[in-house]
């Protein structure tokens, strides 16, 4: 039976080198994948890249984007063995709810990878429907600079100081962003 996993951790966990395993991992036993990440992200259009130096070209969505008949159109033409979704806090609730629907009738495994929350420790709309919907929930680990898990993305303007308020979305590496253990989010929130 095909399941419906979220893989999801802050920034800097290696969600993107372990999307690129798996899809490694099926491809090397003769299994057909196809990769989705978001548009909205265009740092590296088209392609999934991790900051160890692998990638592998990708499908783009947006939001309007109708995973189910798309994903289902290449199906029909040769077997879908895995779909594997990058920058899955980006999906629209709609879309979460097309990939169960890939899992469930179209008994096609689905692995999505993403950020739980934003910077200021709000669900992101694809996570929420991903929690909350999911077969199974994997949580990977980045650590703090103080050596615990870290849960937490911190946004930081060009001279390092955290960002308290702005848009939900703001596309950015290391340079906009710091992974934190929840006691020193707050920390640096509070400074």
């Amino acid at each position: 039976m095909a399941k419906l996993y979220f893989y999801y951790a802050s920034m800097n966990a290696g969600k993107s080198s372990s999307l690129l395993q798996a899809d490694f991992n099926y491809r090397e036993r003769g299994m057909r994948t196809m990769v989705w990440t978001a548009a909205l992200d265009t740092r590296s259009a088209g392609m999934v890249q991790s900051r160890i130096g692998l990638e592998a070209a990708a499908h783009l969505y947006t939001p309007e984007t109708d995973l189910w008949a798309e994903i289902m159109a290449a199906h029909q033409s040769a077997p879908v063995d895995c779909v594997l979704v990058d920058e899955a806090q980006f999906l629209a609730p709609q879309q979460v709810w097309q990939l169960a629907r890939l899992a469930d009738e179209g008994g096609i495994p689905v692995l999505c990878y993403g950020l739980r929350t934003d910077f200021q420790g709000e669900l992101f709309p694809g996570s929420a429907v991903l929690l909350g919907i999911a077969d199974a929930l994997v949580e990977l680990k980045a650590v703090c600079h103080c050596g615990r898990k870290a849960t937490m993305n911190l946004r930081v303007d060009a001279s390092g100081a955290p960002v308290r308020d702005g848009a939900q979305t703001e596309i950015g590496g290391n340079d906009r962003y710091l992974a934190l253990c929840r006691r020193h989010f707050r920390a640096a929130l509070a400074s």
